[in-house]
């Protein structure tokens, strides 16, 4: 099967994403509808869609466009898991933000470290500077 990389959000499936996201990722359970629209509003968005044209896959990046990305909500449809199609998805977002020549590149992720080290992430070389604020 051919996958296709797409970097406009008018392309984005927002109502599938929504529901991996909500229902079946582990970082956004529960994410209401208007919270999802917001992030994507403000993001930049890319998927991954088959031959039917339906959407497979998911990722969204907040940056400056200067010094800094953000990526998260990255998310691959368990029906094509082995195909290629995380790393196609990351080829993607990695040849829209290398041009851009920012200093650092972020993102926090329980699993499929293999994936990201492949586009040169790795572990924080001194996690004691890095700080969150969570909501309470």
């Amino acid at each position: 099967m051919t996958f296709r990389f797409s970097a406009e959000t008018t392309e984005m499936d927002r109502p599938r994403i929504l529901g991996w996201l909500a229902d079946e990722s582990y970082w956004a359970q529960g994410r209401a509808a208007d919270v999802h629209d917001r992030a994507m509003d403000n993001s930049l968005n890319f998927g991954m869609f088959d031959e039917a044209g339906e959407q497979v896959a998911y990722a969204r990046v907040i940056t400056d466009f200067a010094t800094f990305a953000w990526l998260c909500d990255v998310f691959v449809s368990d029906d094509v898991r082995g195909q290629g199609v995380g790393v196609a998805l990351m080829r993607g977002v990695h040849d829209i933000l290398e041009p851009m020549h920012l200093k650092r590149w972020g993102l926090v992720t329980a699993d499929a470290h293999g994936l990201y080290e492949k586009f040169g992430f790795s572990e924080l070389e001194k996690p004691e500077m890095w700080m969150a604020r969570l909501a309470s």
